[in-house]
């Protein structure tokens, strides 16, 4: 386990170097450390404006034969590159590479270290509509399989709607509804119910009577977010999780 104190001596030397690579003309950080939400157990994230196309090999090689990484993930969006590393002390590194004409603030969590950056360009929260909409096809999908007796995808189905029902609720308050940031902030009067959603054992049963508690509360979250809605998706999702218990 790495501890607070190295995470910010590497993330200095990270800095240090991207000042001196002539391929970066920009750095910030990201993530927690830029918004004063840094625990013990944060990652490093920072963001590096580029030229050409030498910087990422270079770092990724650096980050290996230096640093100890034992694997990394790619993750794209827009003309930006997110190089994620994992550490052999468990550490995550992110490294964000973006053209110099692209980088900018995509965040709130941005700070500026070194060079300069475009003007912020915040991605949207995803729709009320697109969460609704993949709620009803989790809810779809969580019908068959629990019918077929496919419990794991069922299992996984069910816990598919609780999250778009979630990120919903997450909307509803003015929260982050991407990758659950927002969900431990919600009121314990609206989360609490979402307890009954999840299943206590890998049984036909059980599986259905939590289908049809995350099924209630996404019809709630349904009736709040878009009320012109509610009446033709709640009969439909009503239908489908009219399962039998047995």
């Amino acid at each position: 386990m790495f501890t607070p104190e190295q995470r910010g001596q590497l993330r200095a030397e990270l800095l240090e170097r991207a000042r001196r690579d002539p391929a970066i003309t920009a750095a910030a950080l990201t993530g927690s450390a830029a918004s004063g939400r840094e625990d013990e157990w944060s990652d490093i994230d920072l963001a590096f404006a580029v030229t050409g196309d030498d910087a990422l090999p270079e770092w990724t090689k650096y980050m290996y034969e230096q640093h100890a990484a034992i694997h990394h993930v790619d993750v794209h969006a827009g003309a930006w590159l997110y190089r994620v590393f994992l550490l052999a002390n468990t550490l995550q590194v992110d490294l964000a590479f973006a053209p110099a004409a692209e980088f900018r603030a995509l965040a709130p969590s941005f700070r500026l270290v070194f060079g300069t950056a475009g003007e912020p360009r915040h991605a949207p929260e995803p729709s009320t509509d697109w969460l609704i909409g993949f709620g009803w096809l989790y809810a779809l999908h969580a019908r068959s399989s629990i019918q077929r007796g496919k419990l794991w995808q069922a299992e996984y189905m069910v816990s598919g709607l609780r999250d778009q029902t979630l990120a919903l609720a997450c909307l509803r308050h003015a929260l982050p509804a991407v990758h659950a940031k927002g969900i431990d902030d919600l009121p314990p009067a609206v989360v609490q119910p979402f307890e009954q959603t999840l299943a206590r054992e890998l049984t036909r049963p059980d599986l259905a009577r939590s289908f049809r508690a995350a099924v209630e509360l996404f019809v709630r979250e349904i009736r709040l977010a878009s009320p012109k809605l509610e009446a033709p998706l709640a009969r439909a999702l009503e239908e489908l999780a009219s399962i039998p218990s047995a």
